[in-house]
């Protein structure tokens, strides 16, 4: 690694620094080393977490939590960034909702029932449950929310996974019949779609003025600065919330998140890095757990050199996924072989067999490619996750190895979003993905009609096993599909998974109640202050 990046790394944190200087002489001196690191197997595992049952809550009180990003958008329909609907989590409910420990449970519907042949599905409306604005929810409201979701109402469906309902009908003022095109066995996971208020003279819903039925209420959006959050007196989950007030501040980088959570102008931070949980852990209480947040080096299919499987196959073979965990996450991540999430437990199929860490064959595949030499590439990161700049940084040095030398280019996240994610204007990238519970939801990103495919990725067999996956009712034909599909995926080398990263947590040590979801949320409702 260059002697200024070694520097720069030093101005923001003397430890982090440290561990890359010591990666980057170890890589110099021997061309690889092997360090333990956590085992792809290890699954929703959580430390240090405090035993909130024994600590007596109270109510009330405001909470200030640090997030890394500015929201893309307070529509619930229309939010793309798992950093958006984390927050709006707080806001907006389905007609079911996921808990802590990846059941559904029923939030605005207290009921439903499907059909025999799964393609019709009732639900009834909760009684007495109320939007922020104090009305009723209808079944006028359901019906709505839905058909504009779906693209019922206007052609656009918002959500893709919506697509599949082709009729919702009013039943009664408390009952509404949802029919499919076809019968999905996973489609009640996509019905955590956010119900919202029809709007009363017929237009769209009003996204400045966000309402939901959720714990909190909508109160304010200063972009780039915090997106404020208050009580829903109404709420329809008896003792919830806790908290009055919730404040999200946007914190530029996790250096910066350090510095505000030792000045104490932030209670909770949800995205330390692995140096700074051991800095802040004598005073603030620090949890972990693995995440539903899956890294990976991200490469354009539709770009050269990556148009050719060969030079994906050889940026695989020439990352050591264990080093990688090892220095930027303490070795607390999980490491994946796979386009799947292992805390998607039944479904997740390790692929390290098809492209695992080779040096020699890196540079064996990159000379039957055409680059005997090696390449130049570019890896655009967002700026603000400093998870991913280190990841780069790692990553780089691994791949100079194999005779290629990848330049980090760091972006502001709203560039990321529309130059890599929507015009798909970049060689590679390092983020994450997130999932919702189901395992389609992250290798339908990787069928090429879908229109979030970024990273261009186009075989007519994952086409054609995808598709046969979904038109089966069988869980066992389902389940072995999608272990085809991750097969296809690894061996194709479409991308490369590195990580499902570790969420570490710090907290105020007055606060308790938090706990961590198989799905990217940050639930606010459980959060309070221990009574003294």
């Amino acid at each position: 690694m260059r002697e200024s990046n070694i520097a720069e790394l030093k101005e923001r944190t003397m430890k982090r620094s440290k561990r890359l200087l010591a990666f980057v002489l170890t890589l110099v001196m021997a061309l690889s080393v092997a360090l333990s690191g956590c085992s792809g197997d290890k699954k929703g595992d959580s430390s240090d977490q405090s035993d909130a049952s024994s600590k007596e809550p109270t109510y009330g009180g405001s909470v200030v939590v640090g997030i890394q990003q500015d929201i893309d958008s307070l529509d619930p329909h229309k939010a793309t960034a798992a950093g958006t609907k984390e927050i709006l989590f707080n806001i907006f409910e389905g007609l079911v909702k996921p808990d802590e420990n990846g059941n559904l449970i029923k939030a605005v519907a207290s009921d439903y029932k499907v059909s025999d042949d799964g393609l019709v599905y009732t639900f009834t409306i909760r009684d007495g449950i109320k939007f922020h604005n104090g009305n009723a929810v209808t079944a006028e409201d359901v019906k709505y929310s839905l058909d504009r979701a779906s693209g019922l109402l206007d052609g656009n469906a918002l959500i893709t996974a919506l697509k599949k309902i082709s009729a919702v009908n009013i039943v009664d003022d408390r009952t509404v019949e949802v029919t499919l095109a076809s019968a999905d066995t996973e489609m009640i996971y996509n019905f955590t779609a956010a119900i919202i208020p029809k709007p009363a003279d017929g237009t769209q819903a009003d996204a400045g003025k966000p309402v939901g039925t959720g714990p909190f209420k909508f109160v304010s959006y200063t972009p780039q600065e915090s997106i404020i959050l208050t009580k829903n007196e109404d709420y329809w989950q008896n003792g919830l919330p806790y908290l009055d007030e919730v404040k999200f501040k946007i914190v530029s980088g996790t250096d910066t998140a350090l510095l505000e959570l030792k000045g104490g102008s932030i209670d909770m931070y949800p995205y330390l890095t692995d140096s700074q949980a051991e800095e802040l852990k004598s005073t603030y209480d620090i949890e972990y757990a693995i995440s539903d947040v899956a890294q990976a080096l991200f490469l354009n299919n539709a770009e050269a050199p990556f148009d050719n499987e060969k030079v994906r196959q050889a940026v695989a073979c020439a990352l050591n996924k264990d080093e990688i965990n090892q220095f930027v996450a303490g070795g607390k991540s999980a490491v994946i072989n796979s386009a799947m999430l292992p805390t998607i437990k039944n479904y997740y199929v390790d692929t390290n067999s098809y492209n695992s860490y080779n040096v020699s064959r890196a540079k064996q595949l990159l000379a039957e490619a055409g680059y005997p030499n090696g390449f130049d590439m570019t890896i655009k990161v967002p700026s603000n996750y400093t998870f991913h700049m280190e990841t780069a940084q790692v990553v780089a040095e691994q791949l100079k190895a194999a005779g290629i030398n990848a330049k980090i280019e760091g972006i502001e996240w709203s560039s990321w979003l529309s130059d890599v994610y929507a015009n798909r204007d970049y060689q590679a990238t390092i983020c994450a993905l997130t999932a919702d519970l189901t395992p389609s939801s992250l290798l339908v990103r990787f069928t090429s009609g879908y229109s979030k495919n970024f990273v261009n990725f186009s075989d007519a067999e994952y086409d054609k096993v995808y598709a046969e996956a979904q038109a089966s009712l069988d869980d066992n034909v389902r389940k072995e599909k999608y272990a085809k599909l991750q097969q296809i995926f690894a061996e194709k080398e479409g991308s490369v998974f590195i990580q499902a990263a570790a969420l570490l947590v710090a907290k105020n040590k007055d606060l308790a109640g938090y706990k961590f979801y198989p799905v990217y949320v940050q639930d606010m409702s459980t959060v309070y202050y221990i009574k003294k």
